[in-house]
């Protein structure tokens, strides 16, 4: 209907003219004494001409129609390919398109490399400053049998966790991720996460209740563990004083993973928005524990979660924890 009646407008100067025609014409005739069957007649013979030339020309400019569309989902590549121009005033719209299109691709192209030689580089400086943490690693061991370096090891270790997450921040905006599915024990990629961040748990006295299970699912280990890594962060960022409890059910159609903490919550109002990117939240405004939140970790994790196929569920209440659910199709 939407073409029909745009056809409409864009003839509507002929067919005014057509009827105020057929109108004067009929009127001359009657002036001149001739017969209304003969005009009739005529009137008839005239919007037969007319009807067969305005189905021609709907036909037409249906077609054209349908091509202009096909071309607008392959701008990038059916520039060339737009239909015949009806006119000088089309041919002009057609040299415009073109040297957008032509535009569009040059800038795209150009941000395209721009964004690898910037992957490329931040990728490296990555991998380079991995050197020095290690360094600064071996020395505070040294140092550990002398001096308390808790604290220093505790701030070498979340700059280690901020260069591993900028790394997987990088991979996860690129054309193509690493991911491995495959099966996965769940157990093991906790506790290797619990053993990564034992420190922490021990240095702010964290109780940990890891519930024993032996339950795989399909997914990337690596990238899964990531996500488990950003929700113990979290946990242990907001947590002053209880515990972090992880267990693991299976039901019909699903496993689920719960990842609880009896930390400060999260505020009804920003719990529909955590998982924005850079949304940081009442808590991280007002730095919980001198301790600023990015806004990133949340972010990735949903992103992670639904590449991966997966579902991420979070509940809370201020004041009183918070409780994190991954949700796994199970394994036929």
């Amino acid at each position: 209907m939407h073409v029909f009646l745009s056809y409409i407008y864009k003839i509507r100067f002929l067919i005014a003219f057509f009827v105020i025609e057929t109108a004067l014409s009929s009127g001359i005739l009657l002036l001149n004494n001739i017969a209304y069957e003969e005009i009739i007649y005529a009137v008839c013979i005239m919007g037969f001409i007319a009807l067969v030339a305005f189905i021609c020309g709907f036909y037409l400019f249906y077609r054209s129609y349908k091509e202009l569309k096909s071309v607008e989902k392959n701008i990038g590549i059916l520039a060339e390919d737009l239909p015949a121009p009806g006119g000088c005033i089309e041919e002009e719209y057609q040299v415009l398109i073109k040297k957008l299109a032509f535009y569009y691709n040059t800038v795209l192209d150009k941000n395209t490399n721009t964004f690898k030689e910037m992957e490329e580089y931040y990728t490296m400086w990555i991998h380079q400053i991995k050197t020095p943490i290690a360094a600064m690693k071996l020395l505070l061991q040294e140092k550990a049998a002398e001096f308390d370096v808790s604290y220093e090891q505790a701030q070498l270790f979340r700059i280690e966790q901020y260069a591993e997450m900028a790394l997987h921040y990088i991979r996860l905006g690129s054309e193509s991720t690493d991911f491995v599915i495959k099966k996965v024990n769940l157990h093991n990629v906790v506790k290797d996460a619990v053993h990564k961040y034992a420190r922490m748990f021990i240095q702010k006295k964290i109780k940990l209740d890891f519930k024993d299970f032996d339950i795989s699912v399909i997914s990337d280990e690596k990238w899964i563990g990531f996500v488990i890594e950003q929700i113990f962060s979290n946990a242990i960022k907001y947590t002053n004083k209880g515990k972090v409890s992880v267990d693991c059910k299976e039901s019909s159609n699903c496993v689920t993973l719960f990842i609880e903490d009896t930390g400060a919550g999260i505020n009804s109002a920003d719990l529909p928005r955590i998982c924005e990117k850079g949304y940081t939240g009442y808590n991280g405004h007002n730095s919980y524990n001198g301790k600023f939140s990015t806004g990133i970790g949340l972010y990735m994790c949903s992103k992670i979660i639904k590449k991966l196929s997966h579902k991420m569920e979070i509940e809370s209440e201020e004041g009183k924890g918070t409780t994190v659910k991954i949700i796994f199709n199970l394994i036929k």
